[in-house]
């Protein structure tokens, strides 16, 4: 591998770790459940103006393809500030709202700005999506698998911080939540901005198994340590400092591939200045000795050298090394080149039957747990339950381990000629949400917890194989808008769910304050769920049906 080409290995690696880093906070609307009573109880909202405010934040997804068409005509660091911006403004001036900074705020106030706040996440999700796409133009599934596993983490990593630096008295953890939301995207908006940008691959795909291997040991240790340390937390076995640094520790094991891939690139060129200064003093040797010289003949692109293509190389002959195609093999691993049924844009996307198949599948599986996990605080309360930050950490380490799992599937089957259909994924991941949201019918507190960790998994799971989904089944030229299109469906199913649940909330409730205590506030709702999920089964296996032929004719 030449110097060059090693570089810009390691500045992959570095923009996949940049990307790393803001996928891990970015989901700043996966900790609202930590401290949404708090927030209930301190702006004196009901139950129904509380899920408002949870839709008004998966609202912010409907405008999202404003960054998706910013993306296709701006730089992408400055699209980065401006989500990191419109993040600072929406959380912001809440929090500058509940300290009594600024005047009391009406109750549209605050749901706009909520609004807000929650587009900025499209525009930070948009700017990862893309870099991975376009700096690991054969590997993007994977790419863009690994990375945005690590969203999962955002809860726990918020939670753990505003646990181990802020008061625990539960009004000051509020206002800690909504001014870590608004600073710290920003802060590592700025630091990352700089990794942002297309690195310009060149050839065909190079060898990065070692560099993925190590990638995939990083991300699968980090998830072991974010689920004991969240099983540790429910038991009382870890401090929230001892969490914060091991998180932190974790968060930075992955800069060590790019660091091991620049000492590549300077042994490489130590390496081959020695040797060209041998063959130099050796041809001039025997020229010297009446032997005759050894011509080195400078070849020009597209001639032949005894049946080799050479290419032109600081007037120096050198062999070219060749793209490999689809299908063929390097050291040993199978190669598939990104593959799409077809590249269309928004307007011909949804008219498509297919579409709307996807749409529903994701509607009535990923966005339904989205919404249970955006009332779970509320859900735990009713059952009396006083962990809510637990619950939250622990559906969020499982959030991770399931927006990993179809990256590592990517990974293993990229070794064979075989290539797994994501709708039949879909399938096996949307059942047991169904079985899960039964299963929180039962009293028990153990059912609470096993219930939110197989809502989160299966739940990160989709989300994370939604965005392969989109690139095969309608191409990656409009992706970025193309996505934003499809994950609409979450605000639109955060508003009629969630008002769906807080209706039967407050059928249920204390008639005075509105507060409901007990199995009967959420009963109906989880039924209700439960049974859309099977429905979402039966919508997965027609997709995977009327799919089966183009993924089969890409093994």
């Amino acid at each position: 591998m030449s110097s060059s080409s090693s570089s810009s290995t390691a500045l992959q690696w570095l923009s996949l770790v940049g990307i790393i880093w803001l996928q891990s906070i970015n989901g700043t609307n996966t900790n609202f459940p930590a401290y949404s009573s708090q927030l209930k109880n301190v702006l004196s909202m009901s139950q129904l103006q509380l899920n408002n405010l949870a839709f008004a934040s998966d609202a912010g997804k409907l405008l999202g393809w404003f960054s998706g068409i910013a993306a296709l005509y701006l730089p992408l660091w400055l699209v980065l500030l401006i989500g990191s911006l419109l993040g600072l403004i929406g959380y912001g001036i809440q929090f500058l709202f509940i300290t009594n900074q600024i005047p009391s705020p009406s109750y549209w106030q605050i749901f706009l700005l909520t609004v807000v706040a929650g587009n900025s996440i499209c525009w930070i999700n948009t700017v990862c999506y893309v870099v991975s796409i376009r700096n690991f133009p054969c590997h993007q599934q994977i790419a863009v698998g690994i990375t945005t596993s690590y969203q999962g983490l955002s809860a726990k990593i918020y939670t753990d911080i505003v646990g181990a630096a802020f008061s625990s008295s539960p009004q000051r953890k509020a206002k800690a939540y909504l001014l870590l939301n608004a600073l710290l995207p920003l802060g590592v908006g700025v630091v990352v901005a700089p990794l942002v940008r297309d690195i310009g691959v060149m050839g065909g795909p190079r060898n990065m198994e070692a560099g993925f291997i190590s990638m995939f040991l990083i991300t699968i240790a980090t998830g072991i340590y974010a689920v004991i340390s969240s099983l540790g937390s429910i038991s009382s076995g870890l401090s929230p400092l001892k969490n914060v640094i091991g998180t932190g520790v974790f968060l930075l094991a992955p800069l060590v591939i790019p660091i091991v891939e620049k000492m590549r690139e300077n042994l490489s060129k130590k390496w081959n200045l020695n040797r060209e200064r041998r063959v130099y003093s050796f041809t001039m040797e025997e020229k010297n000795n009446g032997i005759g010289s050894l011509e080195i003949v400078a070849v020009k692109e597209g001639e032949e050298l005894d049946g080799t293509m050479e290419e032109k190389n600081n007037g120096i002959g050198s062999l070219e090394i060749g793209a490999v195609k689809e299908g063929e093999e390097l050291d040993g691993r199978q190669v598939h080149e990104p593959c799409v049924r077809e590249e269309i844009g928004v307007k011909l996307m949804v008219t498509r039957l297919d579409f709307w198949l996807y749409f529903f599948v994701y509607f009535f599986s990923a966005t339904l747990g989205l919404v249970f996990l955006n009332n779970l605080g509320q859900i735990a309360e009713s059952r009396g339950s006083s962990r809510t930050s637990s619950l939250v950490s622990l559906s969020s380490s499982f959030g991770f381990f399931g927006r990993l799992m179809p990256s590592l599937l990517d990974y293993l089957f990229s070794r064979s000629k075989y290539t797994i259909s994501r709708p039949a994924l879909i399938v096996a991941l949307v059942a047991p949400i169904g079985g899960a949201f039964f299963l929180l019918l039962n009293p028990a507190s153990f059912s609470l917890f096993i219930g939110t960790a197989i809502i989160g998994v299966c739940t990160g799971a989709i989300t994370s194989i939604a965005v392969s989904i989109t690139t095969e089944l309608f191409g990656t030229k409009n992706f970025s808008v193309n996505h934003n299109v499809v994950v609409a469906n979450i605000s639109i199913g955060s508003f009629v769910f969630g008002y769906l649940s807080a209706i039967f909330y407050r059928k249920e409730g204390n008639q005075e304050d509105g507060k409901c205590m007990g199995m009967a506030c959420y009963r109906n709702t989880f039924v209700i769920w439960g049974s859309l999920c099977f429905l979402g089964t039966g919508l997965a296996l027609v997709l995977f049906a009327r799919t089966r032929k183009f993924y089969s004719q890409r093994s």
